[in-house]
């Protein structure tokens, strides 16, 4: 049985999702004339996730102990601190791009990131949470290239 933390932490993500889909819902539905507006949100929105995700390896990398004994199956520290800007400096250069490429580059970035998790997460104790970020990431970036797909 997850522990009441545990549904608090998966109803925040699904929350998360509600400016993916709705902004890509908008895309499609909403006024022309606010297309550019609504498109360059849903980079933003994806962006700021996108860049979330990587600084989440920040915080993994600080946990793990410095020189301590690791896993032979773990990635080593420095791997969390390298890798958690990689999201952040893909997210600035979407910021620049036309949002008919940005859109469906984020949607990438967050297929790449959750690839990342899928792999240093087990060797963390975090394999529980994978299912979670797999729906979450399925979404997010479904939604990005709808978005883009509607430009």
């Amino acid at each position: 049985m997850s522990s009441p933390i545990d549904k608090t932490i998966a109803r925040l993500g699904y929350a998360g999702l509600l400016p993916f889909v709705g902004l890509a819902g908008l895309m499609w539905l909403g006024r022309a004339d606010l297309l550019p507006f609504v498109a360059t949100a849903l980079v933003a929105y994806a962006a700021v996730i996108v860049s979330f995700l990587g600084g989440i390896h920040w915080g993994l990398g600080f946990m793990r102990p410095e020189g301590g004994q690791v896993p032979a199956d773990s990635v080593p520290r420095r791997f969390h601190f390298v890798w958690g800007i990689v999201p952040s400096l893909l997210a600035w250069l979407a910021l620049m791009l036309p949002a008919v490429v940005a859109l469906p580059s984020m949607g990438l970035a967050l297929l790449v990131c959750y690839a990342v998790d899928r792999h240093t997460y087990p060797s963390l104790g975090l394999s529980h949470w994978l299912r979670l970020r797999l729906h979450l990431s399925l979404v997010a970036a479904l939604s990005c290239m709808l978005g883009a797909a509607a430009l």
